[in-house]
């Protein structure tokens, strides 16, 4: 089908590069303002919006751990307020901030032993009013239980064993069997690049490997000179 650019889409693209060049929509903290904090907490999480002049500067939002989930309006309340003042004290400490709440509970009462280097004083806001905190604490929460991303380190020196493969004929006879096929009779594999001999990385005869190696486990400050066993290890 044919893509024809229409009335609408001349208005969209319009929009769009006026976003694009406009200031964007946090404002800038002044600390010559005082600063206004808006929490809520929802069965499910917390969320707070740091202000100025009714201008958002910070978005914040956090889900409640199951425990945390049972306890009552009271504490969760206070808990997104501590959480707030955690995340942004740095803000707070100038001058006099916004955020009535009467310590009912063990948790109100232990939190001014957490604001006491601050100048504050809690107000109470109707919900309907306090759309955007109330809106961050309802988040759709990405579950605990799911890793999104793992890290890993890779030393310098088993690059530079990779590196070395193509230098010894016998290593790059052995690096095309093993590419071949996954495990060959003789204990050999290759696994991300790396040559292994029944699962553990084969270093062979190369001398300029052992010495990176034993540089990198010993002597290096992440190996911290472990002594002669634990190098070996």
């Amino acid at each position: 089908m044919q893509f024809q650019w229409t009335a609408q889409c001349e208005d969209a693209f319009a929009i769009l590069k006026q976003a694009l060049i406009q200031a964007p929509v946090l404002a800038v903290p002044d600390f010559a303002k005082q600063f206004v904090i808006e929490t809520d907490a929802s069965d499910d999480g917390m969320g707070a919006v740091l202000m100025q002049d009714n201008h958002p500067i910070s978005f914040l939002s956090k889900p409640l751990c199951d425990k945390n989930k049972g306890l009552s309006t009271y504490k969760k309340e206070c808990m997104a307020i501590l959480m707030a003042v955690e995340r942004w004290r740095p803000y707070l400490q100038s001058q006099e901030f916004l955020t009535e709440q009467k310590a009912s509970t063990k948790l109100q009462q232990k939190a001014p032993l957490k604001l006491m280097d601050l100048s504050f004083k809690i107000q109470y806001k109707k919900g309907s009013t306090n759309a955007a905190a109330d809106a961050l604490s309802r988040c759709q929460h990405v579950s605990t239980d799911h890793v999104l991303s793992i890290s890993s380190c890779t030393p310098s020196w088993l690059g530079n064993l990779q590196d070395s493969y193509t230098k010894d004929p016998d290593t790059t006879k052995l690096l095309a069997e093993s590419a071949i096929t996954t495990n060959n009779d003789a204990g050999f594999s290759l696994q991300q690049g790396i040559i292994r001999y029944k699962g553990h990385i084969w270093i062979g005869n190369n001398k300029l490997a052992q010495n990176h190696i034993l540089q990198a486990l010993h002597v290096s400050g992440i190996g911290g000179h472990s002594g002669i066993q634990a190098t070996y290890q």
